[in-house]
């Protein structure tokens, strides 16, 4: 009858300690595992039963992975939002997740697991498909107007400066959200000499080199319901955040929409509240829809990424000129270390030449600017 030794007396067949004849390896170094078969006199001994795991075996967890994150890129309008908004969270930072890629391919090699190499592939072609026209430039020289947008922030400590620094912009047309009462003053006077013509409503505003006519307040759902139906005209207009005007060009009339839409909130327990943002975006899609004029452009800090799903009532209609003409993913907030793009400027009717982001100001968002053409 065989014994097990296991403080390496060599009493027996099979010593763990490696002292003994046996040539048992325990210590899982890949040699194989061993069966000690029929132990009585004459047996064959113990045996090999199996191989180390071979490279389609190996990585079964990092395959896994790699095949949930290709669906959720490939799949993501399928998310339900019924749970807090997680759809639309997902959408928020989908970009990001790409960073998931290499992470999962380093663990891949590190394995040496064929299987999750393949598997990679999916997650690696749905980003690709999703983001990889954005990593190249996509600009082109030329265009007819430059338009620039830019959340001013109601707490800039440097509101002359930021004003100065808009006016050097070279912007034709200049669209300014966020605008604190008290520093709309200075705006209007470090921008009167570069922009004759100007006009603001509540918090957002334009500055332009060309005429301005027909400016009226766009409901972006900041007073829905019955409380805000009960509010007078003239107590919403104190904090209007939208506004459509007409700039009379060389090539005719453009329409320009202006808006900051609400903001959002990221909570724990109850995801991404939206509501009064996706409130706004469907309102300010309707009057899009609405717009009889052949030419658009819509600026503004949206607060949200053109991904989500609660903006398809503007983007089923509009172009975005990042996405036609820019170079990269043109992030910009927080302005510190921006990580989504929350201001936009889309058209209609108009040919996106560039699109490019302006020098931080004292502002927690980074301006935006698009070259266009007819």
């Amino acid at each position: 009858m065989t014994r097990v030794d296991t403080a390496g007396t060599a009493q027996g067949d099979v010593d763990t300690a490696g002292t003994a004849e046996s040539d048992v390896d325990t210590s899982g170094s890949g040699r194989g595992d061993v069966d000690l078969g029929d132990a009585g006199p004459g047996g064959p001994g113990p045996r090999r039963t199996g191989a180390r795991t071979g490279p389609w075996k190996r990585g079964r967890v990092l395959a896994a992975a790699a095949l949930l994150l290709g669906l959720l890129l490939l799949l993501h309008p399928s998310i339900p939002n019924r749970i807090g908004n997680l759809g639309s969270l997902v959408e928020t930072f989908l970009p990001w997740f790409g960073l998931f890629i290499p992470v999962l391919l380093g663990g891949a090699l590190l394995r040496r697991s064929v299987l999750a190499l393949i598997a990679l592939l999916l997650p690696a072609v749905g980003w690709l498909n999703l983001f990889g026209g954005l990593l190249t430039d996509k600009s082109h020289p030329g265009g007819d107007l430059t338009v620039v947008s830019h959340n001013v922030g109601a707490d800039n400590p440097d509101a002359a400066g930021t004003a100065r620094a808009l006016a050097a912009s070279g912007a034709d047309v200049l669209a300014l959200e966020e605008l604190d009462p008290a520093a709309r003053g200075t705006y209007e006077k470090e921008l009167a000499t570069t922009y004759p013509h100007h006009t603001v409503l509540g918090t957002v505003g334009v500055w332009s080199r060309l005429p301005l006519s027909d400016t009226r307040p766009v409901d972006v759902g900041m007073d829905a319901g019955p409380l805000g139906d009960a509010k007078p005209a003239d107590v919403k207009l104190e904090y209007n955040r939208g506004l459509r005007t007409t700039v009379t060009t060389d090539h005719g009339p453009l329409a320009v929409y202006v808006a900051h839409l609400g903001s959002v909130r990221v909570n724990p327990r109850a995801g991404l509240s939206s509501g009064q943002r996706d409130a706004g975006a469907r309102s300010l899609g309707r009057a899009v829809a609405a717009e009889r004029n052949e030419r658009v452009v819509l600026l503004g800090d949206l607060n949200g990424t053109l991904d989500d799903r609660a903006y398809a009532g503007i983007t089923s209609r509009m172009r975005s000129a990042q996405e036609a003409a820019g170079d990269g993913f043109g992030f910009t907030w927080p302005a510190t270390f921006p990580v989504v793009r929350i201001d936009q400027i889309l058209v209609r009717g108009l040919e996106p030449e560039s699109s490019w982001l302006l020098p931080a100001t004292g502002s927690d968002h980074l301006p935006v600017a698009a070259r266009v053409s007819w």
